[in-house]
């Protein structure tokens, strides 16, 4: 449930893959697009962006039974996610492999479904120097997705390296904060 696919035809490689991606893109979902709601709108801001996130993760998907409730959820959040996700595919790239992550940002995300998902798991990817992407199971149907990023097939300790990855990130975006405030203090002192 939490990687969103029917886990039990899945070998390591694929729970790598899987996990490595839901990292990435849970980056942008559960953190980075809170906080940068936050930052433009307060706590209601944040507030209604994790719940536009929250009916996407419950509905968005394109199924008989959710397709006109989980179509407006998935553009309700694609809309909310169009900055916040771009921002996040740029922190990778600067606290990862910054030119491979730039590269297949700007060469791969397009190929992906989503809009948002795509440029952040191909710099992500990009970032850690590792391939992401390729066929998965979702709800019983097999789905080939187009491969993301460049370098090696993924490892297990490649969970670990996104998880550094999404806390240097975080240290990026907290510095970044305080530096703005205390500017913006400096300017109205």
């Amino acid at each position: 449930m939490l990687v969103s696919r029917n886990t039990e035809f899945m070998d390591v490689k694929h729970v790598c893959t899987a996990t490595v991606e839901s990292i990435l893109e849970n980056g942008n979902d559960a953190l980075f697009g809170a906080l940068f709601w936050f930052l433009v709108a307060g706590a209601p801001g944040a507030l209604a962006y994790r719940l536009l996130n929250t009916l996407d993760a419950m509905w968005g998907y394109r199924t008989d039974r959710y397709r006109h409730f989980g179509w407006a959820a998935a553009r309700l959040d694609d809309v909310a996610n169009l900055i916040p996700a771009r921002l996040t595919a740029l922190s990778y790239a600067i606290v990862g492999q910054t030119t491979a992550a730039l590269r297949c940002w700007w060469n791969q995300a397009h190929q992906w479904d989503s809009p948002n998902a795509g440029p952040v798991i191909a710099s992500g990817a990009g970032a850690l120097g590792v391939l992401l992407g390729g066929g998965a199971y979702y709800h019983g149907q097999w789905r080939e997705r187009p491969a993301l990023g460049e370098g090696r097939a993924i490892q297990t300790s490649d969970i670990e390296r996104a998880r550094q990855l999404l806390l240097r990130a975080l240290l990026l975006w907290v510095g970044s904060a305080m530096v703005i405030y205390g500017f913006i203090r400096w300017l109205h002192a």
